[in-house]
């Protein structure tokens, strides 16, 4: 995920906002993804002012150090827009931990007994994970933001449960790939 062009987002659509307003706001509206670090925030937002995507719109003390308030420049809402107007490129490289355990475990452990114990735990913990999300969906009460994220997130650990049992099924054949 690019902070930057979610915080570009959240300027766009709220006008002028102070950092830390800058960070509710992405943990509120982005649910699902990792809440952003303030850290990681001001560092974000003192690369988006180098590069002219904002600017500093106000300054206020209140019982602390200044407050700094900002604003989408033009030159933030040609890069959001620019952003906006790319696909994502489907993934060309496995980038998941889940795919790297399983290829270490199968190197790694002393026979497959073990390597199947580790992903009988893993789908474990994905049925449980799933059955959190599915009680999101149906409880109700829930917003349509976090509807989008329990459905996005069901239906990552479904393909991962998919590939799970497919490895499974090919494990002896793996795990002689992988130590050959």
């Amino acid at each position: 995920m690019s902070t930057t062009h979610a915080l570009l987002g959240i300027l766009a659509s709220q006008g002028i906002s102070h950092g830390y307003e800058l960070k509710h706001e992405h943990d509120r509206r982005l649910l699902g993804v990792k809440p952003l670090a303030f850290g990681q925030m001001y560092t974000t937002l003192a690369r988006m002012l180098r590069a002219g995507y904002i600017a500093e719109a106000a300054h206020e003390r209140v019982g602390g150090p200044d407050r700094v308030a900002y604003r989408l420049t033009t030159d933030g809402r040609v890069e959001l827009n620019h952003w906006l107007s790319q696909e994502v490129s489907p993934a060309m490289h496995v980038s998941a931990q889940l795919f790297v355990k399983v290829i270490v475990a199968l190197l790694a452990t002393p026979d497959e007994a073990t390597a199947r114990s580790f992903l009988a735990t893993q789908r474990a913990a994905h049925l449980v994970r799933m059955r959190e999300l599915t009680t999101i969906k149906t409880a109700g009460g829930a917003s349509v933001t976090e509807l989008a994220a329990a459905d996005y997130l069901l239906n990552h650990l479904d393909a991962d449960l998919r590939w799970m049992a497919t490895t499974l099924g090919r494990i002896s054949q793996l795990r002689a790939e992988v130590l050959a």
